[in-house]
């Protein structure tokens, strides 16, 4: 299926704190990434930090997001996981909460064949009726989703698109030219956003965007329009804070970007670390230069 969205999404970090999610500040994020533009917001994704949270945290998690959204974006939640049946049961609890779509990252870590990967999304997709985004992300999981394999679940009635963060612009074009007439692709990749909207993404999912949503949005939008130089130009004045938020593991960057806009995002959860001290001033400079104020 396509057209489930088109715009940006932002890959929306969990902020913690000592007593457990902090929801004060995940409320203020909320509002922060609808204030400026932000179509859908993508919470239980990596950048959220879910394999670090118990089923209760995420529950309520999500059971909030949808309360305190109250309708003004889309929600996707994250369900994914390397067990089938944990998924479909992941899925459903998410379709059951409120969500308007799921986030679904291929099965990690057991490096199932191509074929495992399409009866994985079948299995998931035909025990929900809401629509379903494949996360390809091989560099965390250890598993491609080939082009071939994409149009394959392509075909699948609620497979609404797959987020693209391979890193392969060959294997994205290739995907692309396949999947195009049956499901939408999304950039799952900040440094590869404006390649991916010249071959026909239909939109962003971001995670330099919790930091700045409003720019984000704006590269799409000049996309769209078709001025292309106005998109490079902004692109150009983006990048050094994409690479800020690379700098170390996803989310440690960004959530310490958060902080450094007022957004009191805490700390990642162990094993994660916090952001070393001579990386935080690349991101305060970064934030400086863009001009980015505090919320």
């Amino acid at each position: 299926m396509k057209g489930f969205f088109n715009g940006t999404a932002t890959a929306m970090i969990t902020p913690f704190d000592e007593n457990g999610v902090n929801f004060e500040s995940f409320a203020k994020m909320i509002d922060y990434q609808i204030e400026n533009g932000t179509d859908v917001l993508v919470i239980l994704g990596t950048t959220g930090e879910p394999a670090t949270m118990t089923e209760q945290e995420k529950i309520e998690v999500m059971r909030f997001a949808v309360k305190h959204n109250a309708g003004r974006a889309k929600l996707v939640f994250g369900s994914g996981s390397n067990n089938t049946a944990n998924a479909v049961k992941a899925s459903k609890l998410a379709e059951e909460i409120g969500a308007d779509g799921l986030l679904v990252v291929t099965p990690y870590y057991n490096k199932c064949t191509q074929k495992g990967i399409v009866e994985y999304y079948k299995t998931v997709c035909e025990a929900v009726k809401i629509p379903v985004i494949a996360y390809n992300v091989p560099p965390r999981t250890g598993v491609n989703i080939l082009p071939a394999t994409a149009e394959a679940i392509s075909h699948i009635p609620n497979m609404a698109g797959i987020k693209e963060a391979c890193g392969n612009m060959e294997q994205i074009c290739e995907t692309m030219r396949r999947i195009r007439p049956y499901m939408d692709l999304y950039s799952g990749d900040d440094n590869l956003n404006l390649p991916m909207l010249a071959i026909g993404a239909a939109g962003l999912i971001s995670v330099v965007s919790n930091i700045a949503p409003k720019e984000v949005k704006s590269v799409y939008n000049f996309m769209k329009d078709c001025n292309l130089d106005a998109a490079n130009e902004l692109t150009d004045k983006l990048l050094p804070l994409i690479d800020a938020c690379f700098i170390e593991v996803n989310p440690i960057p960004a959530k310490a970007g958060c902080n450094m806009i007022g957004l009191n995002a805490g700390v990642p959860r162990a094993p994660l670390t916090e952001l070393e001290d001579e990386h935080k001033k690349v991101m305060q400079k970064c934030i400086d230069d863009l001009g980015i104020k505090c919320v």
